[in-house]
Protein backbone atom coordinates (compact mmCIF):
# COMPACT_ATOMS: atom_id res chain seq x y z
CA UNK A 1 0.00 0.00 0.00
CA UNK A 2 1.38 3.33 -0.55
CA UNK A 3 1.96 5.35 1.79
CA UNK A 4 -0.68 8.11 1.37
CA UNK A 5 -2.93 4.91 1.45
CA UNK A 6 -1.71 3.91 4.69
CA UNK A 7 -2.20 7.65 6.20
CA UNK A 8 -5.87 6.75 5.00
CA UNK A 9 -6.40 3.75 6.47
CA UNK A 10 -5.21 4.86 10.16
CA UNK A 11 -7.53 8.13 9.76
CA UNK A 12 -10.40 6.29 7.72
CA UNK A 13 -9.88 3.53 9.55
CA UNK A 14 -10.25 4.42 13.00
CA UNK A 15 -13.89 5.94 11.52
CA UNK A 16 -14.48 2.73 9.77
CA UNK A 17 -13.46 0.71 12.82
CA UNK A 18 -16.23 2.65 14.94
CA UNK A 19 -18.76 2.47 12.36
CA UNK A 20 -18.76 -1.03 11.25
CA UNK A 21 -18.75 -2.57 14.72
CA UNK A 22 -22.63 -4.20 14.40
CA UNK A 23 -21.86 -4.87 11.21
CA UNK A 24 -19.45 -7.62 9.56
CA UNK A 25 -16.04 -8.18 10.48
CA UNK A 26 -13.42 -6.77 7.90
CA UNK A 27 -11.93 -8.95 5.34
CA UNK A 28 -8.77 -10.98 6.31
CA UNK A 29 -5.43 -8.98 6.03
CA UNK A 30 -6.81 -5.72 6.03
CA UNK A 31 -6.01 -4.88 9.41
CA UNK A 32 -2.34 -5.33 8.85
CA UNK A 33 -2.24 -2.19 6.82
CA UNK A 34 -4.07 -0.24 9.50
CA UNK A 35 -0.38 0.90 11.57
CA UNK A 36 -2.05 3.74 13.05
CA UNK A 37 -5.09 2.05 14.43
CA UNK A 38 -4.95 1.33 18.20
CA UNK A 39 -7.53 -1.18 19.39
CA UNK A 40 -7.09 0.74 22.85
CA UNK A 41 -7.42 4.31 22.50
CA UNK A 42 -11.17 4.57 22.26
CA UNK A 43 -11.94 4.91 18.42
CA UNK A 44 -15.65 4.35 18.46
CA UNK A 45 -15.09 7.59 20.52
CA UNK A 46 -12.97 9.10 17.86
CA UNK A 47 -15.70 8.87 14.86
CA UNK A 48 -17.72 11.73 14.01
CA UNK A 49 -19.66 13.06 11.25
CA UNK A 50 -19.72 15.88 10.09
CA UNK A 51 -23.86 15.82 9.84
CA UNK A 52 -26.08 13.45 11.30
CA UNK A 53 -27.60 10.70 8.65
CA UNK A 54 -31.30 11.20 7.53
CA UNK A 55 -33.31 8.63 9.03
CA UNK A 56 -32.38 5.36 6.98
CA UNK A 57 -31.42 6.95 3.63
CA UNK A 58 -32.57 4.13 1.28
CA UNK A 59 -30.21 2.13 -1.23
CA UNK A 60 -26.48 2.19 -1.27
CA UNK A 61 -26.60 5.86 -3.65
CA UNK A 62 -26.41 7.69 -0.12
CA UNK A 63 -23.15 9.57 0.75
CA UNK A 64 -20.67 8.13 3.49
CA UNK A 65 -20.73 10.39 6.20
CA UNK A 66 -17.83 12.46 6.71
CA UNK A 67 -14.76 11.69 8.27
CA UNK A 68 -13.64 14.37 11.21
CA UNK A 69 -10.09 14.24 10.63
CA UNK A 70 -9.26 17.00 13.49
CA UNK A 71 -11.59 15.15 15.69
CA UNK A 72 -9.92 11.65 15.04
CA UNK A 73 -6.58 13.32 15.49
CA UNK A 74 -7.12 15.48 18.45
CA UNK A 75 -8.20 12.22 19.99
CA UNK A 76 -5.13 9.93 19.23
CA UNK A 77 -2.98 13.39 20.30
CA UNK A 78 -4.46 13.27 23.47
CA UNK A 79 -3.76 9.78 24.08
CA UNK A 80 0.06 9.94 23.57
CA UNK A 81 2.97 11.00 26.24
CA UNK A 82 4.68 12.80 23.39
CA UNK A 83 3.21 16.68 21.96
CA UNK A 84 2.98 16.24 18.69
CA UNK A 85 2.15 19.36 16.40
CA UNK A 86 0.18 17.20 13.67
CA UNK A 87 -1.26 20.81 12.56
CA UNK A 88 1.99 21.87 11.54
CA UNK A 89 4.28 19.14 11.04
CA UNK A 90 4.29 15.99 8.25
CA UNK A 91 6.61 14.11 10.57
CA UNK A 92 4.83 14.88 13.77
CA UNK A 93 1.48 13.66 11.67
CA UNK A 94 3.11 10.31 10.46
CA UNK A 95 4.63 10.12 13.96
CA UNK A 96 1.04 10.39 15.39
CA UNK A 97 -0.22 7.88 13.07
CA UNK A 98 2.62 5.41 13.77
CA UNK A 99 3.74 5.09 10.53
CA UNK A 100 7.44 5.41 9.16
CA UNK A 101 8.32 9.20 9.28
CA UNK A 102 11.70 9.13 8.12
CA UNK A 103 13.02 11.41 5.07
CA UNK A 104 12.91 8.52 2.81
CA UNK A 105 9.11 7.48 3.47
CA UNK A 106 8.95 11.55 3.17
CA UNK A 107 10.51 11.92 -0.74
CA UNK A 108 8.08 8.50 -1.12
CA UNK A 109 5.02 10.26 0.27
CA UNK A 110 6.09 13.33 -1.97
CA UNK A 111 7.06 11.07 -4.87
CA UNK A 112 3.59 9.50 -4.79
CA UNK A 113 1.81 13.03 -4.52
CA UNK A 114 3.60 14.53 -7.34
CA UNK A 115 5.77 16.31 -5.76
CA UNK A 116 7.65 18.84 -8.59
CA UNK A 117 10.03 20.70 -5.82
CA UNK A 118 13.34 19.45 -4.33
CA UNK A 119 12.95 16.86 -2.38
CA UNK A 120 16.57 17.56 -0.74
CA UNK A 121 14.98 20.99 0.23
CA UNK A 122 12.77 18.96 3.04
CA UNK A 123 11.36 21.77 4.60
CA UNK A 124 9.80 23.02 1.76
CA UNK A 125 8.92 19.79 0.63
CA UNK A 126 7.43 19.04 4.49
CA UNK A 127 5.17 22.52 4.36
CA UNK A 128 4.26 21.33 0.81
CA UNK A 129 3.39 17.85 1.92
CA UNK A 130 1.17 18.37 5.33
CA UNK A 131 -1.24 21.06 3.08
CA UNK A 132 -1.41 17.94 0.27
CA UNK A 133 -2.08 14.96 2.74
CA UNK A 134 -4.99 17.49 4.24
CA UNK A 135 -6.14 18.83 1.00
CA UNK A 136 -6.00 14.99 0.02
CA UNK A 137 -8.11 13.52 2.90
CA UNK A 138 -10.23 16.66 2.22
CA UNK A 139 -11.11 15.14 -0.96
CA UNK A 140 -11.57 11.55 -0.16
CA UNK A 141 -14.27 12.50 2.63
CA UNK A 142 -12.44 13.71 5.13
CA UNK A 143 -13.34 16.71 7.20
CA UNK A 144 -10.36 19.08 7.55
CA UNK A 145 -10.64 22.43 8.78
CA UNK A 146 -9.82 25.10 5.94
CA UNK A 147 -7.45 26.74 7.55
CA UNK A 148 -4.99 23.29 7.04
CA UNK A 149 -5.36 22.61 3.56
CA UNK A 150 -3.92 26.24 2.59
Amino acid sequence: MSIFGNIMSAIFGQSAAAQAAPAAPTAPGSSGQMTGASPSSGSSAQMTAASPSPAAAPGSSAAPPVVDVEAILNKLAEAKKERLEWRKSIVDLMKLLELDSSLGARKQLAQELKYTGDTNDSASMNIWLHKQVMTKLAENGGKVPSELKH
